[in-house]
């Protein structure tokens, strides 16, 4: 379906604060967005029914963390008055198209589906998987297309969930006529940004293994982390060569720093390329890059943390900013509800041709 708007639908699952890895890899690219003028609508949401999917017997985990993602939206810079912030489960309309969606797609398309087959490995149910989490890629389907979304910002890790909601989307405008709207992706373009590691250098950030550099962590706390960073364990000497693949601090200079930073707090240096020259060649030292990664990050989190606890002054406020988006946002996906219906043909209230085609139908029986 052809649409002159250009529409954004990103989001998150609100299952815990947000960490650093999803500033450089969706938050601080979505404000960019946001205040490019590119984008005629911004819709941005937490996904929290999802999260009840593999959180069902927690869900005071979800409920507590609804108020600390909002405070981070906010706090890297995304405005209300310019993106909608809204809560998924306040929007019915997503759980009908979805049930819509079920009859479109087969049960083994979705166990070919490699992000839900690396997410249940993950998690490994140990009582089965639930319905609502294999069925994650249809519902992702209806958050998009509900509101007409035309980029979906994401993680090259959701390529395959994006794919499946093209194939839903065509399947539906081939059988009921051209309804709904085709998304594209959009990646970050920082290679570094695609999949920050965690400061031990693992592969992600995990709440659970205690690797996360949070949005909300104090000046302190972001010091104390930066201090026990995995870098290169060969690197023993301040003379040794030493390696950046694999070197989490390096890693974070490349989606962080930029070469007037660097320049400006190690003289010594003009451009993070000639930074990591003098380290191959052997003769810098790993405290003196973390003391520049430490600077750095405080550089970027100050204003954000600033910006938090203006908003943590005053969290009924906060409150209101999702209910008011909660209702912009319901608006535009019973618009295309609307829509869906009449091209199903289940607008039965609505279709006064087929209430008189009726009526004429019976009356010729009398």
């Amino acid at each position: 379906m052809e649409t002159k708007e250009k529409i954004i639908l990103t989001g998150d699952r609100p299952t815990g604060r947000l960490h650093i890895g999803h500033y450089v890899g969706s938050l601080r690219r979505r404000v960019e967005l946001q205040n490019s003028g590119l984008y005629d609508k911004i819709f941005i949401f937490e996904a929290d029914a999802q999260a009840l999917t593999d959180n069902i017997e927690n869900p005071e985990k979800v409920r507590q963390n609804v108020i600390e993602v909002a405070l981070d939206y906010l706090s890297v810079g995304l405005d209300p008055s310019k993106s909608t912030l809204f809560i998924q489960s306040q929007i019915p309309e997503l759980c009908e198209l979805s049930f819509y969606y079920m009859d479109l797609v087969s049960v083994s398309r979705l166990q070919r589906n490699p992000t839900v087959k690396t997410e249940l490995q993950m998690r490994n149910f140990s009582g089965g998987t639930p319905v609502g989490f294999f069925t994650y890629p249809i519902s992702q389907a209806a958050d998009i297309t509900a509101f007409k979304a035309t980029t979906v910002p994401v993680g090259e890790d959701q390529e395959p969930m994006l794919e499946q909601c093209r194939e839903i989307v065509r399947r539906f405008n081939f059988i009921y006529g051209d309804t709904l709207v085709e998304p594209e992706i959009l990646l970050p373009e920082n290679a570094a940004c695609l999949r920050l590691p965690g400061t031990d250098g693992k592969a992600k950030m995990s709440k659970s293994l205690g690797n996360c550099i949070y949005l909300s962590d104090t000046a302190d706390e972001v010091a104390k982390k930066v201090k026990t960073m995995y870098t290169d364990p060969t690197h023993l000497q301040v003379s040794d060569p030493g390696h950046l693949e694999g070197n989490t601090v390096f890693t974070y200079l490349d989606a962080f720093a930029t070469d007037e930073q660097v320049a400006r707090l190690l003289p010594d240096y003009q451009s993070l390329q000639e930074m990591k020259d003098h380290y191959t060649r052997g003769g810098l030292g790993d405290v003196k890059c973390k003391k520049l990664l430490t600077a750095i990050l405080q550089e970027t989190l100050e204003p954000i943390r600033q910006r938090r606890a203006m908003y943590e002054r005053d969290i009924p406020a906060v409150y209101e900013i999702l209910r008011k988006g909660c209702e912009v946002a319901r608006a535009a996906a019973a618009e295309t509800m609307d829509e869906v219906r009449r091209a199903m043909k289940i607008n039965y209230f609505e279709d006064q041709a087929l209430i008189e085609e009726q009526a004429r139908r019976f009356a010729s029986k009398n």
